[in-house]
């Protein structure tokens, strides 16, 4: 059975203000108060639902409450924003009735979550399928992309709507959703040059930067850090809670749902980095010849990689910049910017191009989501929009803001009232005018076409000669200074009052929500939006796909030379279409309200909730609808609610519903002035009768609570003493089953006792029987094998007996045969015998040893100098020659392995050991080191390509020598080349060739017994080489080179070998005389290294250190 409950059922306080009793702005206040602080967030004004943003997540939006308010009525069930939502729905599909539902209130109190809370309860509700699905999610991922591009951090707000939204929803006759269409309104695009401190820009700027890949930030020109771009506040770019890398990839996941192309996604992010490149250019002054004031851009790299981005090239934007073109008729002329003129202009196009491409983006959703078929729809109107305004400083948007929200509450009370006598006439309840304050009088004050303060400001912008706020503000005293709800410091001091509270510059309106001053600075330029037509053109020129777009009165040739619609009146045009939308449907209304400043969960701020209470006029809201009667309820309801409270209606009236409340509520002796009959409703005039019903229903409850009590407690006593009698007799007859079971089964157990001894008597009995019978069997069986065996042995021994007889005879025989044997050949054996027991001896001694040496081979390694120990003496000779052996057999093994590079490299080894073992004291410490050749790469480095290229042979080797200078001992770095027919001197510096000496000019070579690496070249007399005389020169890889040099010597047939002089001291010819070169060993003065000085002309001397 399903459980009927009601918006009156565990009430926390009252849950519609209708009820309120008695009625004050504190008793509504504290009423409020009360159900927030018990996370009541929704309250009823009639219809209408008040909203209180809680700040924090509350578990009452879950599909489970979805499934709760789903097809329930209005009053049903405690106030939600679902009930609304549920009830504007069903009006829609079953009522074919278009509505709307109008989300009103200040920044922070919570209209855009209302508003995705409705279109995601409606998308819940509606019917199914893969069409609708689609049609469903992309109607909600609109949001997303709006919101990044339309929505800001500002102090009252982490995710203020910026604009104005109105969104049809169009559904089919079933009530599926087929399509929408969205309307925005007025974008705070001042917000892109300039944020108030504390606030950020819109958030599609960082999230850019955030969540854009690198990649992607390098294609747009862009840096993540958001402090080089001036367009960006800083103080607030990091807001707590908000993870803008993770909502940028929302974002473009929610623009490929709504069904935009990638290139489209990029050109949009294009035109977001354009605008961060804008707010980068700077301007200078500067004078020209004739006096006047021109701007140059500082830095023109933004600016080139803003025309990169768009396609335009950068003179033409430059110019546009610098120079306004104004055309009249048939003339032209062009006048300079001045920088504060140039940063206006930057600033515009900065503003334009982004409010352009929200349209822009409006649109294209519009065309992703609009409903495909043709025939007649219905609608649904979602309208998001900004709150009455007033802050410290009021400007132009506040005054717009607030203009719209007149109309609205105009639009609100007029609806209402209208709804309300609808009521009374369709229910034949007798209609009564109802007071109530008309804000159409500020309407008019703002709007009217003559007099209005939009038509004045409009006539201000668009009269020839100077134009500025205080002539705008000298207008309004003039024409305005009568009326009742308009005030200004002229108007005051005209009438003889003095207000200190109103500058001279400022101006206030008396609004329905309060007095609202505004200041009259900014107010014509931001009327006037003006953008150079310089810039249009300029724009239109770019090769960028959107931005031709975006600007097509910069085309050439479609010029108008009429002035664009101002800002006020493009405003005043499309809240006049709105308005006019919203009276053609069914309105339902949501009231935001913020609790506190703080955005923090469980504060009430009084003062701020007051303030919003007054402006958003919800108690003008309760007043006309307690104008008449407070409340009103269908007669099945209201008597299925109250039938207890009379005997003749409880528990059923079997009449019709509205006999059955006429019974009722004569029987309860209610005044007939408190209530009356409708055609299908009871309407009662005043709360208190209401709170008599309930109090009463709620005594009533308690007695049938107690009745229904004691009669349940009564039947559930009888129930167990029925269920203990019913268990007792169960329970004997149970037991006495038991009993005789138990019984029988000791008699059977026995019988069955008795019984198995008398078996077993009986068996042991035949089994003694038995057993003598087998005994007696086997005891003649016995005595037959004991005399079978006696008489087998007796046989056995005289076989046994038998036969040793024949074996000694045998053995006697053999014994005699090779003692007669060995009488006749004892000669013989004498002779020969101890030569083959030696033989033999040997032979088993060499075999042993044999043996042993193959399982105690030593490893394959050449340089493995272990081998077995000999085991006798006279196999010593045999022992070396096998150990010579299989030392050459492992060393052809090894050599077998070799490559061809890897034998030439042991072969000079090999050579440099022949010719350095034991003579030079530098050879062993070279042998671990490899001979590498080429040291300087010379084929690879640049920087030797020059003197590789004068080489024509390969370069065998390749290193860095220094050339000893006769006159002071000390060396030059020179470039040392070897090839295999000379030997090359180059400078190390400049690679140029200083001597070549072909190497059969070569006669020997001279190295000291010591560790330096000092050697001379000695040269053939008489050869063209030896004109110089002989090379002394000093190198690290010493022993390498002359191993080389020898090799390449002995391996040429046409070539004597080269001989190498080994000696602590030789001659060396330089020029005409011969010095002689002579090496001591000592300690130099330069610490461990070699060094050479010159004694005499006859004599160098090479100090060697001591080796350890």
């Amino acid at each position: 059975m399903e459980v009927k409950t009601s918006l009156l059922d565990n009430m926390i306080g009252v849950g519609d203000m209708v009820l309120l009793e008695p009625l004050s702005e504190d008793s509504f206040l504290e009423n409020l108060r009360k159900r927030f602080d018990h996370s009541e967030i929704y309250t009823y004004i009639g219809s209408v639902v008040i909203s209180m943003n809680p700040y924090r997540s509350l578990p009452i939006f879950t599909p489970d409450k979805v499934e709760e308010y789903r097809n329930r009525n209005f009053y049903e069930l405690s106030p939600h924003i679902y009930a609304l939502a549920d009830e504007a729905y069903r009006s829609l599909r079953d009522q074919d009735k278009d509505q709307c539902i109008l989300i009103t209130g200040e920044s922070g109190a919570g209209k855009t979550e209302a508003s995705k809370l409705v279109m995601s309860y409606v998308a819940a509700v509606c019917g199914k399928g893969q069409e609708v699905n689609k049609v469903k999610e992309q109607l909600l991922q609109s949001n997303p992309v709006l919101e990044a591009f339309g929505n800001a951090k500002t102090v009252r707000n982490d995710n203020s709507s910026r604009f104005g939204k109105y969104m049809d929803i169009e559904f089919d006759f079933k009530g599926d959703p087929l399509g929408g269409v969205i309307s925005n309104y007025l974008l705070e695009k001042s917000r892109v040059v300039k944020q108030p401190r504390g606030e950020r820009n819109f958030h599609v700027f960082y999230q850019l930067l955030s969540g854009a890949s690198d990649d992607t930030l390098r294609k747009l020109k862009l840096d993540r850090d958001f402090s080089k771009y001036n367009y960006l506040s800083l103080d607030s770019a990091a807001v707590n809670g908000l993870d803008d890398a993770a909502n940028f990839r929302t974002v473009r996941n929610a623009m490929q749902i709504v069904g935009f192309m990638e290139d489209e996604v990029q050109s949009v992010l294009e035109l977001v980095a354009a605008v961060l490149k804008l707010g980068n250019i700077e301007f200078k002054p500067e004078s020209r010849c004739n006096g006047t004031d021109e701007s140059r851009i500082k830095d023109k790299n933004d600016l080139k990689e803003m025309c990169e981005l768009l396609g335009i090239e950068q003179s033409v934007l430059e110019r546009a910049f610098s120079y306004r073109t104004v055309e009249a008729k048939m003339e032209k002329v062009s006048t300079t910017l001045n920088v504060a003129q140039a940063y206006y202009a930057r600033d515009a196009l900065a503003k334009n191009l982004y409010s352009r491409l929200f349209s822009w983006l409006v649109t294209r959703i519009n065309e992703s989501i609009k409903a495909q078929a043709k025939t007649r729809h219905k609608v649904m109107g979602v309208l998001d929009i900004y709150g009455f305004e007033i802050f410290e400083d009021n400007s132009f948007e506040q005054f717009i803001i607030n203009y719209c929200n007149e109309k609205l509450q105009q639009i609100f009370i007029e609806l209402t009232l209208r709804e309300e006598q609808e009521e009374y006439v369709r229910e034949g309840i007798e209609w009564t005018n109802i007071e109530y304050f008309n804000n159409a009088v500020i309407c008019d004050l703002i709007e009217n076409n003559q007099n209005g303060i939009l038509a004045m400001l409009d006539e201000e912008c668009l009269r020839p000669g100077t134009v500025t706020d205080e002539t705008f503000l000298d207008k309004l005293n003039t024409i305005c200074a009568e009326h009742q709800h308009f005030e200004s410091r002229l108007s005051k001091n005209s009438k003889f009052l003095t207000d200190h509270s109103l500058p001279h510059n400022c101006f206030r309106i008396q609004h329905y929500a309060g007095k609202v001053l505004y200041r009259a600075e900014g107010f014509v330029d931001k009327n006037n939006d003006l953008l150079y037509r310089d810039l249009s053109q300029a724009m239109y020129k770019a090769n960028h796909s959107l931005i031709k777009q975006l600007f097509p009165e910069g085309n050439p040739a479609k010029v108008n030379l009429k002035r664009p619609p101002t800002a006020g009146f493009q405003f005043k045009a499309s809240v006049g279409t709105l308005m006019r939308n919203l009276q053609t449907k069914n309105p339902n209304y949501i009231r935001c309200i913020k609790p506190n400043d703080k955005k923090a969960s469980h504060i009430f701020t009084e003062s701020l909730v007051r303030h919003q209470l007054r402006y958003l006029g919800l108690m003008e809201n309760v007043r006309v609808r307690r104008a008449g009667y407070a409340f009103r309820q269908a007669y099945e309801p209201c008597l299925e609610r109250y039938k207890m409270l009379c005997k003749r209606t409880w528990p059923h009236w079997r009449g019709p519903a509205r006999e059955g409340v006429e019974v009722l509520m004569s029987d309860l002796q209610v005044p007939g002035e408190e209530f009356s009959y409708g055609r299908s409703k009871i309407f009662i005039r005043n709360p208190r009768t209401l709170f008599f019903l309930e109090e009463r229903r709620r005594q009533c409850l308690q007695d049938l609570a107690t009745l229904i009590q004691k009669i349940y407690r009564g039947w559930k006593c009888r129930s167990h003493f029925l269920l203990l009698k019913e268990s007792q007799i169960v329970v004997a007859a149970w037991y006495r089953r038991y009993a005789q079971q138990k019984k029988y089964q000791k008699i059977k157990s026995a019988t069955t006792v008795v019984q198995s001894y008398t078996r077993g008597w009986q068996a042991r009995k035949l089994l003694r029987e038995l057993k003598y019978q087998k005994r007696c069997e086997e005891a003649a069986t016995t005595i037959a094998a004991y005399w079978h065996g006696t008489q087998a042995r007796r046989e056995l021994r005289r076989l046994k007996e038998e036969a040793r007889r024949k074996h000694a005879v045998a053995v006697i025989w053999a014994y005699w045969q090779g003692l007669k044997v060995r009488r006749e050949y004892r000669k013989f054996f004498r002779a020969n015998a101890g030569k083959k027991i030696y033989d033999f001896t040997i032979q088993r001694i060499m075999q042993k040893y044999f043996l042993g040496l193959k399982s105690t081979l030593p490893s394959m390694s050449p340089i493995d100098k272990n081998w077995p120990s000999r085991p006798y003496l006279f196999l010593d000779g045999v022992h070396k020659e096998l150990r010579r052996i299989f030392h050459l057999w492992r060393c052809k093994k090894y050599r077998s392995q070799f490559t061809e590079e890897k034998k030439a490299v042991y072969e000079e080894k090999l050579e440099a050991s022949e010719i350095f073992k034991d003579k030079k004291a530098l050879y062993p410490s070279s042998v671990s080191q490899p001979f590498k050749g080429d040291y300087l790469e010379i084929s690879k480095n640049p920087k030797y390509q020059k003197l590789n290229s004068a080489v024509e042979e390969k370069v065998l080797l390749a290193d860095v020598v220094n050339k000893i200078n006769r006159a002071n001992g000390k060396g030059t770095a020179r470039i040392f080349l070897l090839t295999k027919k000379s030997v090359v001197l180059a400078d190390q510096k400049t690679g140029q060739v200083k001597a070549s000496v072909p190497l059969p000019d070569l006669t020997s070579v001279s190295v000291s017994t010591q560790s330096d690496g000092f050697f001379a070249l000695r040269l053939k007399e008489g050869s063209a080489s030896a004109v110089k005389g002989d090379f002394l020169l000093s190198s690290e890889h010493l022993i390498e080179i002359i191993t080389k040099l020898h090799h390449i010597g002995s391996t040429t047939a046409d070539r004597e070998q080269l001989n190498v002089d080994i000696s602590d001291e030789f001659l060396v010819q330089f020029k005409q005389d011969k010095v002689c070169v002579k090496f001591i060993q000592g300690v130099p003065k330069n610490g461990n290294s070699v060094s050479c000085k010159r004694k005499n002309n006859r004599l160098l001397e090479v100090s060697v250190p001591t080796t350890a």
